[in-house]
């Protein structure tokens, strides 16, 4: 029999995805958890640079840093500090598939561990979903299945409560102020970077002409990525003719994700590749 939870844990501990695109999915879950239990705490373990996500999302009361890079395995001292939450949570949800990502809510001897079964984790999670690929198609609709009975009705797109970042005008007024920037022109976010490489990148030369075609009309652009998007995005503003590029910024590989986050919702509208900046822009209700 899996373990079942209590009517009402004063604390849940999820441990989060590593990817930006999966945390800010992730958003999907909390929302899910605080609707069923109003008055519990949710608390994300997940790696440090995750923090500026869950800071803006309200569902969730702290971020704890998981002090390991994608990959480490380090079980001794994945074991210490599941040690240290002990006593701490009743529940808790593994979103990663993997079976290092179980072993902190075991060692906290958190009563009931729910995930995937993933990578043949039995004993260390006690309430075991199996993935059936088909009938959750989304990765919002196994988040959110997860808080919900095994074999409950697949969640459609309209019962989910979709990620909802909140940025606050101190927060986004001082990233501004960094990086000396204002909204006298509206502005355009693009976001040329992707995370699969070249191959599923939309060509620098049709954000060049988007841009072109902005700041013409009385706007200006950023453009926003890594370090690595950034001879992309000198492409882009490289590109624009007749003194455009005069109202073209290029943030790509300088800013933290923090301001990144802070100055999209600045933004009026958003261009995109499939990346992590895509589900943050989304989340921020930038069409």
């Amino acid at each position: 029999m899996p373990a079942t939870v209590t009517d009402s844990p004063s604390a849940i501990l999820v441990v989060g995805p590593s990817w930006v695109g999966d945390m800010v999915m992730a958003q999907t879950l909390f929302s899910e958890l605080r609707h069923q239990y109003p008055d519990c705490a949710i608390d994300v373990l997940a790696p440090t640079w995750c923090r500026p996500l869950l800071s803006r999302m309200p569902e969730v009361r702290e971020a704890l840093a998981l002090p390991f890079d994608h990959g480490d395995l380090r079980l001794g001292e994945r074991h210490a500090l599941g040690k240290s939450l002990r006593g701490h949570y009743q529940q808790s949800y593994v979103l990663p598939n993997s079976l290092k990502s179980a072993l902190v809510p075991f060692s906290a001897k958190v009563p009931v561990r729910t995930g995937w079964r993933g990578e043949m984790r039995y004993g260390l999670l006690n309430d075991v979903r199996k993935l059936d690929k088909e009938r959750y198609p989304l990765m919002v609709q196994r988040f959110v299945a997860l808080a919900l009975p095994e074999g409950a009705p697949v969640p459609g797109l309209d019962e989910i409560t979709a990620p909802h970042l909140q940025v606050s005008d101190d927060s986004r007024n001082g990233a501004m102020a960094a990086h000396n920037l204002n909204l006298d022109r509206p502005v355009l976010g693009l976001c040329p970077g992707a995370e699969f490489g070249p191959a599923k990148r939309w060509p620098e030369h049709h954000y060049a002409a988007v841009a072109q075609h902005w700041i013409e009309r009385g706007g200006q652009v950023w453009i926003f990525g890594s370090g690595k998007d950034q001879p992309v995005a000198d492409m882009i503003v490289g590109a624009l003719e007749n003194g455009a590029d005069e109202h073209a910024v290029v943030l790509a590989g300088n800013t933290s994700l923090e301001q990144a986050v802070d100055l999209l919702s600045a933004t009026m509208a958003v261009v995109s590749n499939d990346s992590g900046l895509m589900h943050i822009a989304a989340a921020l209700k930038r069409p």
